[in-house]
């Protein structure tokens, strides 16, 4: 089964490629089981491999929403303070999305929290008082 699979079904027809640690795998047989697509790859892989595409395939996102590797390794920054780290990772939550920092900081991806996301810049910048310690 694919766990956090994209809402396009055609990404699991028969004949879609997909990516396995960075190596070509086509999808031979495709179905939904439990509400998930479970797919039989024209080669062997572990289970829990992530499964990708290439980036140039995906849609653009829609305004004021991000890929997760778009955010991966931005700056992030406190709205007229100093900066709390690099995004490592994204996370999502039951509530809301989580940033989660190399400085150990975790910042909920919400709007009173993140006041601006400029991928030029490359930096997010959060509102003040979400960087200090409880």
């Amino acid at each position: 089964m694919v766990e956090d699979a994209s809402d396009d079904p055609a990404r699991f027809t028969a004949g879609a490629t997909l990516y396995v640690d960075g190596r070509e795998a086509v999808v031979v047989e495709g179905k939904r089981a439990r509400g998930r697509p479970v797919v039989r790859l024209d080669r062997a892989t572990e289970r829990g491999q992530t499964l990708a595409v290439p980036r140039d395939a995906l849609p653009p996102p829609d305004e004021d929403a991000f890929y997760v590797f778009q955010l991966v390794g931005l700056r992030v920054e406190e709205e007229g303070g100093g900066a709390l780290g690099r995004v490592v990772d994204v996370l999502s939550a039951p509530a809301n999305d989580v940033l989660e920092l190399d400085s150990g900081l975790s910042l909920p991806f919400v709007e009173a929290c993140v006041r601006e996301v400029d991928l030029e810049a490359g930096r997010i910048v959060v509102a003040p008082g979400f960087g200090d310690p409880l």
